[in-house]
């Protein structure tokens, strides 16, 4: 579901693509809208501006597995989306290459 840019006309080859017009002020057609990604994206640059301020095309996966997370966990308690969290972090860590020795 996206609005009526003409570039999202070719999502339609591989997507079942339905649209809303905006600029004749149509913002949901039935079913078909666009507030769920578009309360998705608030959420994340309010977040890449407010916090990170700079996100790299190398990690931009874990910034948006991150929000993606935030987004979905919205309407949990904090006890619960703590709980949540760390349980997905068990035993996980994230690695860099070792640092070069002189």
């Amino acid at each position: 579901m996206t609005d009526e840019l003409p570039y999202y006309k070719k999502l339609g080859r591989y997507y079942n693509h339905e649209n809303v017009n905006h600029s004749i002020c149509e913002y949901v057609s039935g079913d078909v809208h666009t507030n769920t990604i578009e309360g998705f994206f608030g959420l994340l640059k309010r977040g890449i501006n407010g916090i990170y301020h700079h996100v790299s095309p190398k990690h931009l996966h874990r910034y948006l597995t991150e929000f993606d997370f935030r987004y979905n966990m919205r309407k949990e308690t904090d006890e619960n989306r703590t709980s949540l969290a760390f349980n997905g972090i068990e035993g996980k860590r994230l690695f860099y290459r070792q640092p070069r020795v002189a």
